[in-house]
């Protein structure tokens, strides 16, 4: 059995960033510590974090104390406010790229104009970026919603990406936009990580005969990286660590590929090769 690993898998600048500032923080910062909702989506790297004492707060409480660390995909500006208000000291991990299009979204809805934000509902990096936008910012995450916008006679717009969204469906969905409301402003704010990670899965697919696709079962880049494998032609074996392998599975195939979403710890990915390995 032939075994190749994904040339990008693993943690994202933005991720390593945010579990760096984590750790650095259990170290030196008086207890206690929070992440504001999980800091990344996946369960080892968060059993980790647990094991620093460092605790996850859900929801903002009328008072508080200690750190509360801003995780990777960032928070609405009222969030930020409240967790302030709450008593709370705040250290801000949002991910640079994420800012980017918080800060496009805060200054464009302030000229008036709309914002189409395209990406996955209820996801944490969503839910901050339309908080910039307050009542201009307009999600559009399925066929449906793309038709809606139809009513709202779009003349000043914008449109944003979540970070971690396809590609191709963006560039699709921004010229199917701007065909019908000529005029609008693209804005191609998908992380290059992003890009290059479902490139390589594309690539990864078309040499081997599966996919195992590592990452948190709440990871939507992982969860886009595993169908852009379906999309190949090809089988993807979607999990979470090593105890997710199905080995009888595996010996079917001569050559599995190994791909990994952008929250999972390069020790997990290290942990699946050498359990294949052993096949």
């Amino acid at each position: 059995m032939e075994v190749k690993i994904a040339k990008i898998a693993g943690f994202c600048m933005g991720v390593r960033k945010a579990m760096d500032i984590a750790l650095s923080c259990a170290q030196t910062t008086q207890k206690p510590i929070y992440t504001f909702g999980p800091l990344i989506h996946n369960p080892s790297a968060l059993d980790l974090l647990a094991s620093k004492d460092i605790e996850i707060l859900k929801h903002v409480p009328q008072s508080g104390n200690g750190a509360v660390i801003i995780r990777a995909h960032g928070v609405p500006p009222e969030t930020k406010m409240q967790l302030k208000y709450a008593g709370f000291y705040i250290i801000d991990a949002t991910c640079t790229r994420v800012i980017k299009v918080q800060m496009l979204v805060r200054h464009y809805a302030k000229k008036g104009f709309h914002c189409l934000v395209i990406g996955d509902e209820g996801h944490p990096e969503v839910i901050g970026i339309m908080g910039y936008g307050g009542e201009k910012a307009i999600l559009v995450s399925n066929e449906e919603e793309l038709k809606k916008i139809d009513a709202l006679n779009l003349k000043d717009y914008i449109i944003v990406a979540q970070t971690t969204q396809d590609y191709e469906r963006y560039d699709k969905w921004c010229n199917e936009i701007t065909a019908r409301f000529p005029g609008g402003r693209i804005f191609h704010t998908i992380c290059d990580s992003t890009h290059k990670r479902q490139r390589e899965a594309k690539r990864l697919a078309d040499e081997v005969d599966m996919v195992v696709v590592v990452g948190g079962k709440k990871s939507a880049n992982t969860k886009r990286l595993a169908e852009i494998v379906h999309e190949s032609g090809k089988e993807a074996l979607a999990v979470e660590d090593e105890r997710d392998l199905d080995l009888e599975r595996l010996k079917k195939f001569n050559k599995i590929g190994i791909t990994a979403g952008a929250s999972t710890p390069e020790w997990i990915i290290n942990r699946i090769v050498e359990k294949i390995g052993s096949i």
